[in-house]
């Protein structure tokens, strides 16, 4: 499909709220007039891409109100692109509209209009904690995987602790590693490291063995 497909049904989205609608009016591809509103530019792309944010950011220089628009697709990973675009559309203070092309349906998904960051207290305090609770720095910045996390550290202090004491009860293996959720760690058993030999009393598997020869 080409750019211009999606131009008559936006324009006639447009006209239908009343606006006097027209193409390609200096570096913007639509241009619609109301009354003495300020005026509604739309960017029109065959899909979501950097350029078509770009474009949109641009035209913020001559109206706040900037649309861009794209055709619907279908399935799951659509609907996942469409989520975040309108995330950052909201962030950039852009409209997004999108067209299902089967019967010129336009759909406007979010409207420009200023963004303020909500922060999470929770995020905000879940990340402080993991930051204060891990031992030294383990990672590199931009790994994909294989992340060491606080939580896969104090395991691996109970698995050496195990390995070189043998089955113990898990409020000994707290006090002896400074882990204090142990016992519910080891039970827990996230890695597949430890097992329960007796009550309370936990030892360690082939994987937690592999593990420690691994670290």
């Amino acid at each position: 499909m080409r750019e211009t497909d999606l131009y008559p049904p936006v324009k006639a989205f447009l006209e239908g709220q009343g606006y006097e609608v027209k193409a390609e009016v200096g570096p913007a591809d639509v241009v619609a007039c109301r009354g003495d509103e300020d005026p509604v530019v739309v960017e029109l792309k065959t899909g979501f891409s950097l350029t078509l944010i770009h474009q949109a950011v641009a035209r913020q220089a001559i109206t706040d109100a900037v649309y861009i628009a794209a055709p619907r697709g279908k399935g799951r990973p659509f609907l996942g692109a469409l989520k975040n675009m309108t995330t950052l559309c909201r962030r950039l203070g852009l409209g997004l509209i999108t067209v299902r092309m089967d019967d010129a349906l336009v759909e406007v998904h979010c409207d420009p209009a200023p963004f303020r960051t909500r922060q999470s207290k929770g995020k905000r305090e879940r990340l402080l904690r993991e930051f204060a609770r891990r031992d030294g720095d383990p990672n590199t910045g931009g790994t994909r995987g294989g992340i060491v996390t606080a939580y896969r550290q104090d395991a691996v202090r109970c698995a050496e602790h195990l390995a070189a004491a043998g089955p113990t009860k898990g409020a000994l293996v707290a006090k002896a590693t400074g882990v204090a959720r142990a016992t519910r760690m080891m039970a827990d058993n996230h890695y597949g490291w430890f097992a329960r030999v007796d009550t309370g009393v936990y030892g360690l598997t082939d994987a937690g063995r592999a593990a420690l020869g691994e670290g």
